[in-house]
């Protein structure tokens, strides 16, 4: 009888070779870096860069091509004294104002409506959403027309009922209606999208309590719909508050380089613009765009405080009111 011999497999070594390191972990999760590298190398050239860049030369005066000459603070002095500079904060702001308040509440308005329709939904959220994906430039050259002086269909329209025309594109205010205008049609849809998906998070059960209390609709609206609404509202209002210090496309095809008649329609970015392409000083081109960074970053916080913070005042108000019930009662 043959016996058969077999083999014991080969046990796997696990003791270390003498002088080998084991992997570090670093070394380890060069692969996973490796992945996510091009995001940040992209961001680094074109988003880090610039922004590093844009600080530097603002200590700098600078043409684009020839060589740097320091000269510190002086653009900033320069510019905290600047006429046309605070000409172009009042313009902006005044702009800003005429278009975000109106079409803040036409968007809350619409959305509203929208939220309560029955039929043709996905057509009206489709038909207010297309002014946004509509080129700018286009759309300012068709409200131009509109807005035109000598024959605008809107003075077309005043004379019709017996009005005078109005030299829109010529008088300070007639200038600032018309961007105005122009901003409000192209983001009113898009800020009412926004506020159409916090009014679908919103429970049912809030407004059927509402009305099981005898709430009206306005009541529901005013004292259920916008608290609830506030996150969403302090994002549109800080977005907003964004695009519109930043306007520039409305006021550069309207009314070209200068900003119409007397710079009435001139924005911050268009005179930073002007100073750093036209004038080329790159320097109080880049002063100028740090200055509208703070000036954003201002007004985010006053929207926050006026509108996110608005939860703490309410709280301390209840509070408030449940001491004084509490000591009167006692």
């Amino acid at each position: 009888m043959a016996v058969t011999s077999k083999t014991l497999p080969a046990t796997i070594s696990t003791t270390k070779e003498p002088g080998q390191k084991p992997p570090g972990k670093y070394r380890q999760a060069l692969p996973q870096y490796a992945a996510i590298s091009p995001f940040f190398i992209l961001f680094a050239v074109f988003g880090a860069f610039p922004i590093l860049f844009s600080i530097w030369i603002s200590f700098h005066s600078w043409d684009g091509i020839g060589e740097m000459k320091w000269v510190g603070l002086e653009q900033y002095n320069y510019l905290l004294a600047d006429p046309k500079f605070w000409q172009s904060i009042g313009n902006t702001l005044i702009i800003w104002v005429l278009s975000t308040v109106p079409m803040l509440l036409l968007a809350l308005v619409i959305a509203n409506a929208l939220h309560n329709a029955t039929r043709f939904r996905s057509f009206y959220r489709i038909a207010y959403f297309i002014p946004n994906v509509t080129s700018i430039v286009a759309v300012t050259m068709v409200f131009g027309s509109i807005f035109s002086n000598n024959f605008g269909l809107l003075n077309a329209f005043l004379q019709s009922i017996g009005l005078t025309k109005i030299e829109w594109l010529t008088q300070p205010w007639g200038i600032k209606i018309a961007i105005a205008t122009i901003v409000t049609w192209r983001w009113v849809g898009y800020n009412a999208i926004i506020f159409l998906a916090g009014l679908q998070a919103i429970s049912n059960d809030v407004y059927e309590a509402a009305k099981v209390d005898g709430a009206s609709p306005r009541q529901t609206f005013w004292r259920i719909t916008v608290p609830l609404l506030r996150p969403v509202i302090l994002f549109t209002a800080v977005t907003s508050t964004i695009g519109g210090l930043q306007i520039f496309t409305e006021s550069q095809v309207l009314l070209g380089d200068t900003g119409g008649p007397g710079g009435a329609g001139m924005t911050i970015v268009s005179y930073l613009y002007e100073s750093a392409f036209l004038d080329n000083q790159f320097g109080y081109g880049a002063a100028i765009g740090w200055a509208l960074f703070i000036l954003i970053v201002l007004f985010s916080i006053i929207n926050w405080r006026l509108i996110g913070g608005g939860e703490d005042r309410i709280g301390r108000r209840a509070a408030r009111r449940n001491v004084k019930e509490t000591a009167d009662a006692s």
